[in-house]
């Protein structure tokens, strides 16, 4: 018998620029507590999952495993891209970094309002790979998907097609013997081989890196012990062969379907031979991702290239280490241009994002500065809201080749450039980019992962004495709650407790 019951979902549109974005990341995990609650308590033996948003398909498929039923995933869609009038294609990034070009004078008032009105046409996911894409792609890597779920349109007769083939498929589990019931509960499926063939594709294809984030939390939940400093090694063995946007404006997910979708990506990228793919893991659908991929072919390779050809020879996320990050910082590489990939520059401190937006649009930022934006971790925010506008408005404004920005929170998965984030440990839990002043000279590598503040360790303990981390006074219970109970980027951001 069918019963279907809905969760939440906070939509980062509407909350973004202002403090409701503090309650996107924690929904995550209200999302995962819902569907451990009802499951558990109807004792239902088997879920679809319908999410979209980024928060949702994490919380999911959180809430999934600590349950441990079959499960399957099938998204809403993707989002088709949009169009200006000249008919250059764009998106949510364009709309965004379009409020820079506006408030530098480079556009018009009614330029940047088509921009706004042309950029999202259609429902679904926004169209590129932001983080919503992102976790969907991710879900074919996981086995948890059918094809296509990352990159088919919404509102398509070929998405309500896939819809009807997931919805057919669960009821096959549901109904099938103990045996073939057990093997298809999704701890068998999202397993550690899932969790490395899913960073294996984010690599492959520059996924945004709020990923990183959310599948640490769900690799916590799945049992697998994979730790930060994994990624790099993955990165190192895999060629970054789709570059879509925020990372290149012109590619979107449906150009992405059109060339053979994740598939392809996955079949071309078996061919280099990473230990860290196996394909020979279960699906959902009963076959090996090996079975389903054998027939993938690329079917344009100026959209999916070659492992001949790659954008780059490693992945399109990076974990970079040094004083300044000693238990990491997440970088989307593969929106970085070649001549940020190094730089050295002087700190302009801010306590917060609208104390960084103030002061990016009042000309505070120069050319040559690191941008550091602190107590905006998972502790410090709390909540570690999305910071789309900072990044965007440093592009809109022309500074995106000249200007690095370093967070301890974390980006939205339509941010370009040299955006450092997820810094651990974070301000607000005594970490060294609490310490940081104007003007200090801060040193990226993303090639040698290091991110390091040039000044000596005595100058640190210096500063330490006399440092006590900022501490936001709330008026909300359920985020004080949040504050005391979650973890720093570097472990998810998930909430720990006493069993």
């Amino acid at each position: 018998m069918p019963f279907e019951f809905n969760t939440i979902g906070v939509d980062d549109g509407i909350a973004m620029g202002h403090d409701g974005m503090l309650f996107s990341l924690p929904s995550r995990e209200i999302i995962a507590n819902s569907i451990e609650t009802v499951m558990n308590a109807h004792k239902l033996d088997a879920m679809i999952a319908i999410p979209n948003c980024d928060k949702i398909v994490p919380g999911m498929i959180m809430g999934a495993l600590r349950v441990n039923v079959p499960t399957i995933f099938v998204s809403g869609g993707a989002m088709k891209k949009g169009y200006k009038k000249d008919g250059t294609p764009i998106d949510l990034a364009t709309a965004f970094e379009a409020v820079g070009k506006f408030e530098k004078g480079d556009i018009s008032e009614n330029e940047l309002y088509d921009i706004e009105c042309s950029s999202c046409p259609s429902g679904g996911s926004c169209s590129g790979m932001f983080t919503a894409n992102s976790m969907n792609t991710l879900s074919e890597a996981l086995g948890i998907a059918l094809p296509g779920n990352g990159t088919i349109l919404a509102l398509t007769p070929e998405r309500e097609k896939l819809l009807r083939t997931a919805a057919k498929r669960i009821c096959e589990i549901a109904k099938s013997s103990q045996e073939t019931y057990n093997k298809f509960r999704i701890k068998n499926i999202l397993n550690e081989k899932a969790i490395k063939n899913a960073f294996v594709v984010d690599m492959a294809m520059g996924g945004s890196s709020n990923t990183v984030l959310h599948m640490l939390a769900i690799a916590r939940e799945a049992g697998v012990d994979f730790n930060l400093s994994n990624i790099n090694e993955i990165s190192k063995s895999i060629s970054h062969i789709a570059k879509i946007s925020p990372s290149l404006s012109t590619v979107h997910m449906e150009d992405i379907n059109r060339a053979g979708g994740v598939s392809a990506v996955i079949k071309e990228i078996s061919k280099r031979g990473s230990k860290f793919l196996d394909l020979s893991n279960l699906t959902i659908t009963g076959e090996t991702l090996e079975e389903r991929v054998a027939n993938a072919t690329i079917k344009d390779t100026n959209i999916i290239h070659t492992i001949e050809n790659p954008y780059s020879k490693v992945g399109g996320l990076a974990i970079l280490y040094g004083n300044l990050a000693e238990e990491g910082a997440v970088v989307k590489t593969a929106g970085i241009s070649p001549d940020m990939r190094k730089f050295k520059g002087k700190a302009i401190c801010f306590d917060g994002q609208a104390e960084a937006i103030e002061g990016i649009k009042s000309g505070k930022v120069k050319a040559g500065d690191v941008v550091v934006i602190r107590y905006e971790g998972p502790r410090g925010g709390p909540g570690m809201q999305e910071m789309l506008s900072p990044t965007s408005l440093i592009m809109g404004m022309g500074l995106g080749e000249s200007v690095a920005l370093i967070t301890d929170g974390r980006f939205s998965g339509a941010t370009r450039g040299a955006s450092i984030g997820h810094v651990s440990p974070e301000a607000a839990e005594g970490g060294v980019i609490g310490l940081l002043e104007n003007g200090d000279e801060i040193e990226i590598d993303v090639d040698n992962y290091v991110l390091k503040v040039n000044i000596s360790d005595e100058v640190l303990a210096e500063r330490r004495k006399n440092f006590t981390p900022k501490k936001k006074k709330l008026n909300s219970k359920w985020l004080a709650q949040y504050r005391t109970l979650v973890t720093n980027a570097s472990k998810g951001a998930v909430l720990e407790a006493e069993f």
